[in-house]
């Protein structure tokens, strides 16, 4: 019985993998021809002869910088400013060269901050246990 078994399964999957030869399909599907080769369209002359041919070394005009590239994907390049933007700018005029070293100093005041934004920047750090609230009343 074992023996019928083992032959069955045999000639069956001998039958089942036939269909896989060269002589037709399973179900007579329709494939492409992966040996077929088209031909390139040959190469042209550009019309233009006066074109200067590229300095050694220089690099190509078409090939742009991926920072560059990453910013215009992501933001679409630089938009024109609005008329309240221009104004801003001209009215503020030129900064002081070593401007971003005096804001840098912890003794520069560079906003003025009210009183009470001041006491809670000037707090010391705790975990607020002994935290008290004052209404005003």
């Amino acid at each position: 019985m074992r023996k019928a078994a083992t032959l069955c399964l045999l000639v069956s999957g001998a039958g089942l993998l036939s269909a896989c030869g060269a002589g037709g399909s399973l179900f007579n599907r329709v494939r492409p021809d992966e040996f077929a080769v088209t031909r390139q369209a040959p190469l042209v002359v550009p019309p233009d002869f006066a074109l200067t041919p590229p300095n050694p070394g220089a690099p190509r005009p078409q090939d742009v910088d991926s920072g560059k590239q990453a910013l215009e994907a992501l933001f679409g390049g630089p938009a024109p400013r609005s008329a309240v933007e221009t104004d801003v700018i001209n009215r503020s005029g030129a900064s002081a060269a070593g401007i971003r070293s005096s804001v840098g100093d912890p003794d520069t005041r560079t906003v003025a901050k009210g009183s009470g934004l001041r006491d809670i920047l000037a707090a010391p750090q705790g975990d607020g246990a002994e935290a008290q609230a004052n209404i005003p009343g």
